[in-house]
């Protein structure tokens, strides 16, 4: 029972809108059922580490927490802390001790609740169990309200090194006449839609008017074009193996998907869809828990280890 327990964490991801929780039973990765909630009526600290607690409390179902919980957060973050720095949503944990609150919460020590990068963890899941895995070098690209990147080589992720962006973050790198996340983003999709038809509706509307709708083909076409430009020119010096689409939009790919890799010019480099879609981060998360665990018992052993445990050990390409 106890190697069971020593095995078991608890997984957590705060998207967009919502939080979704799973408990996590093994070092095959396999998920317990996934309990979610949305998040938009709490308006306090407080009111989020309860909702926390409830969601925790659903997936764990009465087996405990084991070695904690690894929570996915977007940044701004910052990771070793466990404080928030994001102001544009989730304004109320700015700058908040979330590690403390939520280890009081769960009733376990505040070195058990580990956080990560949301996109790292996206992208850490498919490499472990999902589209990307068996492939030495890949990249992970979250497409939603903005775009998330990370970078990984034989499952680790990396933030430096040749074809990565500054932080292996490709949202604000220039690109034609603004950043990529202008062009690469759904609010890009529902800008181009709005400047053709003059209506401003959502891009899950505009995806289900595509069969029906020249403007709305139109506008995911040209999202497809810059997407493979992107993936194309600012990628290419990454040398990778394949590229793992998530995030909402990637739920459309079918509508973009070929235009993005017409507009690739390596035939070498693979264009994935995501495998494992929203449990990917959760997945990630008790990836990177594990992988944290092992190098620090090696540490701890005398072997000689990269001086990050986790999240998965950041390196260099």
């Amino acid at each position: 029972m106890a190697e069971v327990c020593n095995t078991r964490v608890l997984t957590l991801d705060i998207g967009g809108s919502h939080i979704s929780a799973a408990l996590c039973m093994g070092i095959d990765l396999h998920l317990g059922p996934v309990a979610s909630a949305h998040y938009g009526n709490v308006t306090t600290s407080e009111g989020f580490v309860n909702l926390v607690g409830d969601l925790a409390a659903k997936a764990a179902d009465g087996k405990g927490y084991g070695i904690g919980a690894t929570f996915a957060f977007p940044a701004p973050f910052d990771y070793d802390a466990g404080i928030s720095m994001m102001r544009h949503k989730l304004p109320y944990l700015y700058g908040f001790d979330l590690r403390g609150a939520l280890a009081a919460k769960l009733g376990c020590d505040p070195c058990q609740v580990r956080f990560l990068n949301d996109a790292d963890a996206y992208l850490l899941g498919e490499v472990a169990a999902g589209a990307a895995n068996g492939f030495a070098r890949a990249v992970g690209l979250t497409l939603g309200t903005g775009i998330g990147s990370a970078f990984a080589v034989n499952g680790r992720l990396v933030t430096v090194g040749p074809g990565v962006p500054k932080d292996g973050e490709i949202w604000n790198v220039p690109y034609e006449n603004g950043i990529v996340e202008d062009f690469v983003s759904s609010r890009a999709i529902a800008g181009n839609y709005q400047r053709r038809t003059g209506k401003t509706i959502p891009v899950t509307e505009i995806a289900a008017a595509v069969p029906h709708d020249v403007d709305a083909r139109e506008a995911f076409a040209e999202f497809g074009h810059h997407l493979g430009q992107v993936i194309g020119s600012l990628l290419g010096d990454f040398r990778a193996d394949v590229v793992v689409l998530g995030g909402g939009i990637s739920r459309s790919a079918e509508i973009f998907l070929p235009i993005t890799r017409a507009e690739v010019p390596s035939r070498n480099m693979q264009i994935r869809v995501s495998a494992l879609l929203d449990c990917a981060p959760l997945v990630g998360c008790a990836a990177a828990t594990y992988t944290g665990l092992r190098e620090t018992k090696t540490s701890h052993s005398g072997s000689t280890i990269a001086t990050s445990t986790y999240p998965a050990d950041r390196a260099s390409s």
